[in-house]
C-alpha cells in the first residue's frame, strides 16, 4: 500500500510515542500510528476513534476511564470520538473472559443502562451528539442476507483462536452460537463507522482485531489499527476492576469520601499503575513516584492519588473534605462530621439495621466482617450477629468495615 513507502517525519513519531504510553499497537507498533497521525495532519482530516461501551451496568468505574483518557488525548489533538453505544450488542453479551455464557440484557435494560452513560462519560471526554452512534440503528435492519453475507467473511477456525471460545471449547463448557455473533457485530460496528482507531482494554484484543479484518473484507484499503490498554485491578489487586466485584470496583460516581477511601486501600504494589493509567502526571514523576517508594512511606502516596483523583471527578473542595474525613476517621479514629441517621420504634438486631440500610450485600458479608472484627457499636467491637439495639441504649454509632457508619436513634 502507497502509505508502506511514506517516511515518516520525526515528531510524528514522537506524538505517536506519547499517545502510546501503556498501550500496545496493532498491528505495526508505534510507526503505524504515527503514518495515520502524519497522514491525517497532511490532509486536514481527523483521524475517527471508535470507542465501543455496551450498557451492560448503569455505572462507569476507573477502569473504564484508562481508555476514556487515551481518547482525551487524541481528542486534545483535534481527533474525533465515534462513542459506540452497544444497544444491539448488549442484548447479546460479550463472553470476552468469560468461562460461560454471559446474560443477555433486554432491551429496556439496556436503555435505562445508557441514560446514564452520556453524562458520566462527559467527566472525561468531551462528547459531541453528532459523533454518538448506537449500533441497534444498523444491526436491527439487518437482513437474513445481509446476516449471511457478514458470516461469510469469517471462518469457524477463526473465531476459534478466541481464547475464551478455544477454552470453553477444550473444557467442554457449551458455547451457544449466538455467541459468535458478537464478534462479527461489533467488527461490523468498524465497517459502517469507517474508523481509522479502535480503543480497547487487553480482553478485546480478538474482537478489535476482527474489525480490521472485516473492514478489509468489505473493501477499506487502510484498515483500523487497534490500541489495547491494559485492563485496571481492583482495590483488592488481584481481579480486573468491575461492578460484578462492587467492594473492589471504585465508580466515578461514588462519594468522594468513598472514593478516596477506596483508593487508600489499594495494595502498595498498585500505588505506580494507578498513577501511570488514572492522573496526568508525567513519566518522569511517575518515575519518580516509582524511586521514592524507596523512602517514602506509600499511605503518603496514596494520600496524593486520592486526592488528585477525587478532585479530577469532583473538584478540589471535596477532594480536600474527602481527606480531611479521612484523616479524621482512619487515622485519627474519629467519626464523619455528616453520618446518615435512621430513627427506629422498636428495639432490632444488628443484622436487621445492616441489611435493610445496604450497609452490606448479604449476611453471609455480615459474619465475615463479624468474625474479622469489623463491625463497631460505639467503638466497640461487636461479635455478635444477634446484637439487639435496645430502645433505652439508643443513640448508637455503629461502624460497619473501614468507612460506612450508621447512627441509630429513636
Amino acid at each position: 500500500m502507497e502509505h508502506t513507502v511514506l517516511k515518516i517525519e520525526e515528531k510524528y513519531i514522537e506524538q505517536a510515542k506519547k499517545l502510546g504510553r501503556d498501550c500496545e499497537i496493532l498491528p505495526g507498533g508505534i510507526e503505524e500510528l504515527a503514518r495515520k497521525l502524519q497522514k491525517s495532519a497532511q490532509t486536514g482530516v481527523p483521524l475517527k476513534i471508535k470507542l465501543g461501551m455496551d450498557p451492560s451496568r448503569p455505572d462507569l468505574h476507573l477502569g473504564h476511564t484508562v481508555v476514556m483518557r487515551k481518547i482525551r488525548e487524541f481528542q486534545k489533538l483535534g481527533h474525533t470520538l465515534q462513542l459506540l453505544v452497544g444497544g444491539a450488542t448488549a442484548m447479546i453479551g460479550d463472553p470476552s473472559g468469560k468461562s460461560d455464557t454471559r446474560p443477555a440484557l433486554t432491551k429496556e435494560q439496556v436503555d435505562e443502562n445508557a441514560k446514564t452513560y452520556f453524562e458520566q462519560i462527559s467527566k472525561v471526554v468531551t462528547v459531541d451528539s453528532k459523533n454518538v452512534f448506537n449500533n441497534a440503528d444498523w444491526l436491527h435492519k439487518l437482513n437474513l442476507q445481509d446476516m449471511l453475507s457478514l458470516c461469510s467473511k469469517v471462518t469457524v477456525a477463526q473465531i476459534m483462536t478466541r481464547d475464551d471460545f478455544n477454552a470453553r471449547y477444550k473444557s467442554g463448557t457449551p458455547i451457544a452460537i449466538h455467541e459468535f455473533f458478537y464478534p462479527l457485530l461489533q467488527a461490523y460496528d468498524s465497517v459502517v463507522l469507517d474508523c481509522d482507531i479502535e480503543l480497547g482494554g487487553t480482553d478485546q484484543r480478538f474482537n478489535t482485531l476482527l474489525g480490521r479484518e472485516m473492514q478489509t473484507a468489505y473493501g477499506k484499503k487502510e484498515p483500523q489499527i487497534v490500541m489495547l490498554l491494559p485492563l485496571l485491578e481492583g482495590t483488592d489487586g488481584i481481579k480486573k476492576m468491575s461492578k460484578s466485584y462492587p467492594e473492589h470496583c471504585i465508580s466515578i460516581c461514588d462519594k468522594p469520601s468513598d472514593m478516596y477511601g477506596k483508593i487508600m486501600s489499594i495494595p502498595d504494589e498498585l500505588i505506580v499503575r494507578y498513577y501511570s493509567l488514572l492522573t496526568d502526571l508525567s513519566n518522569e514523576e511517575i518515575e519518580n513516584i516509582k524511586n521514592s517508594l524507596q523512602t517514602t512511606n506509600p499511605r503518603d502516596l496514596k494520600m496524593r492519588l486520592g486526592h488528585l483523583i477525587v478532585e479530577m471527578y469532583c473538584g478540589k473542595e471535596d477532594a480536600d473534605k474527602a481527606q480531611e474525613e479521612f484523616v479524621n476517621v482512619v487515622q485519627n479514629k474519629g467519626i464523619p462530621s455528616d453520618i446518615p441517621e435512621i430513627k427506629i420504634t422498636e428495639s432490632k438486631t444488628l443484622a436487621d439495621i445492616v441489611i435493610e440500610n445496604h450497609l452490606v450485600e448479604s449476611k453471609g458479608e455480615l459474619k465475615r466482617l463479624i468474625a474479622q472484627g469489623g463491625i463497631k457499636v460505639n467503638d466497640e467491637k461487636c461479635m455478635d450477629i444477634n446484637y439487639t439495639f435496645d430502645m433505652e441504649n439508643l443513640p448508637i454509632v455503629l461502624k460497619v468495615g473501614k468507612r460506612k457508619f450508621l447512627k441509630v436513634n429513636k
